[in-house]
């Protein structure tokens, strides 16, 4: 083996589509190529353990967001111990700002954007010459047509045991500011009659949890159409063993054709990821986000009521030009659609995207480090924003993990941002802690909240009781279901309620 592709994944559930993507164009250096994935947290000792064992000529490494850290801790120790192994980077984190990042300058190469072409050039390079000088090589874009798909090269762990990354396009025609594929020229394409021949091809060796990336999965409402009809007909040939997806859909774009696919999905089957993002209209302007805001909820309206589909719809806090009272009528108006779950994120400055370009005007503060989370703006001060941080970790925990199903609508009243918020305050002043919390002693603490709210012990008792029976339930329908992960666990405790 001369060449190992390695990244450090978010969790073991995650199989690395970019890495076997790498791998299956490598051509004739194919058979020289192995592939090792890692989970961040693991300790950079045992991972430059790991990858020396391979005895490697070249480590080509996948930079992202959430392990750039850890990354950097590796490459650092890799040089250090084993400097005459090359080590090639590659992925977002590294393909902007480049020269300014530590871990570059660490590096013998790095391969920015596309590397499904480049990264084979430049290891044929390195093993037979001339070696390159340049250290930055900016990605080949090849015609999709040119790219061999990766999706033989999950193995039969990664099938039985974790999520499959697939996709039908790359790129975003649109420029939301906040979002790297704002800076694609469109989107492109693979031929679909090949692709679904490789989405056969998974099914038949048993894949069943299917969770595309593609940015706008809806664009072509034609190509969106087919591949739903794909899994429509392997749920009406398989209904004991039904398949799971997961579509990123924009919000204002759902044709009645699209609709009436959706609707065939049975329950557990289906679930769409759709980004509003934020509901107030100048603050779109400023980003350069285009949504039909009245489409946008009439559609999610419609899917809650008329589909089986579950709903995972993104909210942003932290954007230029909103506060937190924007940001709360957004929230509000979204709580009011009913989605299964609300994601709550905060504002990150991924590099390369234009949001940056908004700092002096709106006093943007980001952290230095990643995941470079928003640390205040001119609307929103330090402090509100470590408050809203808080939220979204409580939210998580009690609203979208659908463990107080019961309980949630009396939490949140007639004024779910201010009710959810006075209850995020009250835990953080209780527990000083956002993470490792039981989940007996949040019952507990929710409610106490509710009592000291005004609602009788007995009637807080029985709520938390009843969505505690719930669980236990649940926990009993899912015995025998190994290849179930986190997100459709979610998934059966939201259709359960």
């Amino acid at each position: 083996m001369t060449i190992l592709l390695a990244t450090l994944n978010a969790r073991y559930s995650h199989a690395s589509l970019g890495l076997r993507y790498l791998l299956a164009n490598m051509g004739e250096l194919q058979e020289q190529t192995q592939l090792q994935e890692f989970v961040i947290g693991a300790k950079a000792t045992e991972v430059v353990d790991k990858i020396l064992s391979c005895k490697p000529r070249i480590v080509g490494l996948g930079v992202y967001i959430w392990n750039a850290e850890d990354s950097l801790r590796v490459v650092a120790m890799l040089k250090r111990v084993a400097p005459d192994v090359v080590v090639v980077l590659g992925g977002p984190e590294v393909s902007h700002e480049t020269q300014e990042q530590p871990i570059a300058q660490l590096a013998d190469y790095v391969v920015t954007g596309w590397g499904d072409v480049t990264f084979p050039q430049l290891c044929r390079a390195i093993l037979h010459g001339p070696r390159p000088l340049m250290k930055v090589h900016a990605g080949v874009q090849p015609p999709l047509s040119e790219i061999r798909l990766p999706y033989a090269f999950y193995d039969d762990r990664d099938i039985a045991h974790r999520t499959l990354y697939v996709e039908a396009s790359r790129g975003c025609p649109f420029k939301c500011e906040f979002c790297l594929s704002s800076l694609d020229k469109t989107a492109w394409a693979f031929d679909l009659d090949l692709f679904l021949a490789e989405m056969e091809a998974l099914h038949a060796r048993g894949a069943r949890l299917f969770k595309f990336v593609d940015r706008t999965f809806n664009l072509n409402v034609k190509a969106s159409l087919r591949i739903m009809q794909f899994f429509l007909d392997r749920l009406a040939a398989h209904p004991e063993d039904p398949v799971f997806a997961h579509f990123e859909v924009v919000p204002d774009h759902l044709p009645d054709a699209l609709k009436e696919a959706i609707s065939k999905f049975p329950p557990g089957t289906l679930q769409l990821e759709i980004g509003i993002q934020t509901f107030n209209p100048e603050v779109q302007a400023i980003i350069s986000r285009r949504q039909n805001d009245e489409k946008s909820a009439a559609n999610l309206r419609w899917l809650r009521e008329q589909s089986h589909a579950h709903l995972h719809v993104d909210l942003i806090a932290g954007l230029p030009g909103e506060d937190i009272d924007s940001f709360a009528r957004g929230f509000d108006q979204l709580v009011a659609l009913d989605p299964h779950e609300i994601q709550f994120g905060i504002l990150k400055r991924l590099r390369g995207t234009p949001v940056i370009r908004h700092t002096d005007a709106y006093k943007l503060v980001f952290d230095a480090y990643a995941p470079y989370t928003i640390l205040s703006t001119d609307r929103i001060g330090f402090a509100d924003m470590q408050r809203l941080v808080r939220f979204a970790r409580y939210w998580d925990m009690i609203a979208n993990s659908g463990r107080f199903a019961n309980t949630l609508p009396l939490i949140l009243g007639d004024a779910p941002f201010a009710h959810f918020m006075a209850l995020s305050d009250w835990l953080f002043a209780r527990t000083d802690a956002t993470h490792r919390i039981a989940l007996d002693r949040l019952a507990a603490l929710v409610g106490d909240w509710l009592h000291e709210g005004g609602m009788a012990r007995a009637q807080a008792t029985a709520l938390l009781e009843s969505d505690y029976a719930g669980q236990v339930n649940m926990r009993h329908l899912r015995i025998g279901r190994e290849k179930t992960d986190q997100a459709t666990k979610r998934q059966a405790r939201h259709q359960a309620a």
